[in-house]
C-alpha cells in the first residue's frame, strides 16, 4: 500500500475553529455593550411614579402660599397662592426655625459623621477580621434591630437626667453616635466590594489594621458611606419622638420647633405647611447638591463589586 493511497485528511475545520471563537466573542462583545431602550410602558409608569412622588411637596407649597380658609374648602385648590412668601416669613419667627435649623443641621451633622465611621470600622471588623466570638457579637447587634426603642426611653431619659444633659443637644446626639442598621449594612458592603487577596497583601506588607482601614477600606467603602451618610442624616434631621422628650421650645429641632405652630386652640393648617416646607428645604438643597455624587459612587461600587 502506498502512501499515495492513504487518505488526506483536511484541517479545514480546525483552522476555521479560532475564526468561529473570535466571531463568537465579537457578538458577545457587541450585545453586552449594546444600550436597551424602554418602551412606552416603562416611560408611563416612570411618569405616574414621578408625579406621585413630587406630589405631596408640590401639595405642601399650595397649601402654604394660601389661608386657612381656602385650604379648608372643597375642593381645595391646586394652584399656588399669594402668601406663600409672607407665611414662610410668619412660620419662621413664630417657631424659631432659625436656632431650631441651627441645632438640626449640628445634630444630623454629628450624627451622620459619627455613624459613617463607627459603623465602617465595626463593619469591617465583622467582614474581614477573624476574632473569637465574632459571630456571636454580630448576632448581638443584629437582635438590637428588633427592640422597639420607646423601650429605652425612661431609664434614658434618666441617664440623661444623671449627666446634666437634659433640654441639651448631647443629649441627642451621644444614644445615636452609631446604629445597628449602619454596621449591618456596611458589613455585608465591605463582605462583596472588599477582597480578601487585598487585605492579606497588606498584611504581607506590614501594615497593621488601623493602617489597613485608614488607606485601603475608607475608599473601597467610599459609595456606600455616602449612601449611608445621607440616610443617616436624612433620619436624624427628621426625628421627632426622642428630640420631644429630652428638648425643650428654648432648645429645639426642626421637628420639635414646628409643634409650636400647631400650640393654638385652632390651628392655621398654612401655617403649619409652611414651617413644613422650611424644614423640608435644607433636604432638598443637600439632594441637589450632592445627590450625583452619591448616586455615582453608588454605580462605582456596583461596577467594582
Amino acid at each position: 500500500m502506498t502512501t499515495e493511497s492513504l487518505p488526506v485528511r483536511s484541517n479545514a475545520p480546525a483552522a476555521r475553529a479560532p475564526e468561529k471563537r473570535t466571531t463568537g466573542r465579537r457578538l458577545l462583545g457587541q450585545r453586552a455593550g449594546r444600550q436597551h431602550h424602554a418602551g412606552p410602558l416603562a416611560y408611563v409608569l416612570l411618569a405616574i411614579t414621578a408625579i406621585l412622588s413630587i406630589f405631596p411637596l408640590y401639595w405642601t407649597m399650595v397649601a402654604a402660599s394660601t389661608d386657612n380658609t381656602r385650604v379648608s374648602q372643597t375642593p381645595p385648590p391646586f394652584l399656588p397662592g399669594p402668601n406663600l412668601f409672607s407665611n414662610l416669613a410668619r412660620a419662621w419667627d413664630e417657631a424659631a426655625m432659625g436656632k431650631a435649623m441651627i441645632n438640626s443641621l449640628i445634630v444630623a451633622g454629628v450624627i451622620a459623621l459619627s455613624t459613617v465611621f463607627f459603623a465602617t470600622l465595626a463593619g469591617f471588623a465583622f467582614a474581614k477580621l477573624r476574632f473569637k466570638g465574632r459571630n456571636i457579637l454580630l448576632m448581638l447587634v443584629i437582635g438590637t434591630m428588633m427592640v422597639p426603642p420607646q423601650l429605652g426611653v425612661v431609664p434614658l431619659f434618666m441617664m440623661m437626667a444623671e449627666l446634666g444633659w437634659s433640654q441639651e443637644l448631647p443629649a441627642v446626639i451621644f444614644p445615636t453616635l452609631v446604629s445597628a442598621v449602619g454596621v449591618f449594612f456596611m458589613r455585608q458592603y465591605l463582605s462583596e466590594a472588599l477582597p480578601d487577596e487585598l487585605v492579606e497583601a497588606a498584611r504581607v506588607d506590614g501594615a497593621h489594621s488601623l493602617r489597613i482601614f485608614w488607606s485601603i477600606v475608607l475608599p473601597v467603602a467610599r459609595p456606600a458611606m455616602a449612601v449611608l451618610f445621607m440616610i443617616t442624616f436624612v433620619h436624624a434631621w427628621n426625628d421627632f419622638f426622642w428630640p420631644f422628650v429630652v428638648l425643650d421650645m428654648t432648645n429645639p429641632t426642626v421637628p420639635v420647633a414646628l409643634t409650636q405652630l400647631s400650640a393654638g386652640y385652632i390651628r392655621d393648617q398654612s401655617l403649619i405647611m409652611a414651617g413644613a416646607l422650611l424644614g423640608t428645604l435644607p433636604l432638598l438643597a443637600m439632594f441637589i447638591v450632592f445627590g450625583r455624587q452619591i448616586v455615582s459612587g453608588i454605580m462605582a461600587g456596583a461596577v467594582k463589586g
